[in-house]
């Protein structure tokens, strides 16, 4: 599994989460297999998001999907998102 973390200011979060809810079919059909949402204990705007793919390739293709850009435009996201790939190495439950 690859997940893609994802972090930038936004600005207001109610708005943002709006339109992010809004293209959730859209996420799934461009391979996200599951996601969350984090927002900064201090600055409510401050947002990170995660997001699983099957693959690198998977998600590699929805980072760079022009939709997506426009998307954080209209949400409100503030200045260049930053964004990083991880492969799960382990998993544990306490």
């Amino acid at each position: 599994m690859v997940t893609l973390f994802v972090t930038h200011s936004v600005r207001d979060f109610d708005a943002w989460k709006q339109i992010y809810d809004e293209i959730g079919e859209a996420r799934k059909n461009m391979g996200v297999t599951g996601a969350a949402v984090y927002r900064d204990t201090t600055d409510h705007n401050k947002v990170t998001i995660t997001h699983q793919f099957h693959n690198i390739e998977a998600a590699l293709a929805f980072a760079n999907m022009d939709e997506l850009k426009e998307g954080m435009m209209k949400a409100g996201v503030e200045g260049k998102p930053e964004m990083w790939f991880t492969e799960e190495v382990e998993r544990t439950a306490h």
